[in-house]
């Protein structure tokens, strides 16, 4: 039976994954603690005043500066956080209060080029995450997937290219793909697969490095998989998921 092998979550959206044992998920709801915040730029129309979700392209990411890729996060929202990065000194703060806010856009600067927008603070949408898409889903991605993808890649490709909230093991390649519409019990939660998630040039960068070095996109097409990887899902009934737990289609397969 499928069972779930790793959980992610990324307190910073586009910067920095974080590798979790458990998770209580809500309905109706984003992961918890999960893309809480969004680096803005200083050009960026994001409205401080009245905060809610906005576009990807609001905030500094990966898709235009894969450096951001290679960031990691270890530490609950609410709480301190401690940020790693291969080419900068590691920074343990708070983003959630002002002088932490300060601090991390100050450490995140020198990943973005020069003559590019500098960044300038954390933009946060009460109560969700600031997820790619207005609809507040998770994401579910396939072991079995990125392997025929590593093959075609001629290399291991890391699960946090795809920065991805839960991966499961023991499925066929590509299975995922035929769940659009399927409700999956996972752990004590059940979700409702709700559509294919399309990729970006994000996915070509190493987050060992954060330099590019494969077309992913280029590899999912040759696929069949037209720049698709994993599935979007929304909670229906929330509960607590943790490695080993199964992932079982309602109704059977």
């Amino acid at each position: 039976m499928p069972r779930i092998s790793a959980i992610h979550r990324h307190p910073v959206k586009a910067l920095g994954s974080e590798a979790l044992a458990r998770v209580a998920l809500e309905a109706g709801r984003t992961m918890p603690g999960d893309r809480v915040w969004a680096l803005a730029h200083e050009k960026s129309r994001f409205d401080f005043d009245a905060p809610a979700w906005a576009r990807c392209s609001t905030f500094l990411r990966g898709a235009t500066f894969p450096s951001l890729m290679a960031v990691t996060a270890e530490g609950a929202p609410g709480g301190p956080i401690t940020f790693r990065h291969p080419d900068l000194q590691p920074l343990t703060v708070d983003p959630g209060t002002p002088a932490g806010e300060a601090a991390f856009v100050a450490w995140a600067d020198p990943l973005i080029p020069a003559g590019m927008p500098r960044p300038s603070r954390l933009a946060h949408a009460p109560g969700r995450g600031m997820t790619d898409q207005p609809s507040q889903w998770l994401s579910i991605l396939s072991d079995a997937s990125l392997a025929v993808l590593s093959e075609a890649a001629g290399r291991p490709m890391d699960r946090r290219r795809f920065r991805g909230n839960l991966w499961l093991e023991d499925l066929a390649p590509w299975e995922e793909t035929g769940w659009i519409g399927r409700e999956i019990r996972l752990g004590g939660c059940l979700v409702k697969v709700t559509e294919p998630i399309g990729r970006c040039s994000a996915t070509h960068a190493d987050p060992e490095t954060g330099r590019r070095d494969v077309e992913t996109l280029s590899l999912l097409t040759a696929l069949g998989q037209a720049e698709n990887f994993g599935v979007f899902a929304e909670v229906i009934e929330g509960g607590e998921v943790a490695l080993g737990d199964p992932a079982a289609l309602e109704g059977g397969a």
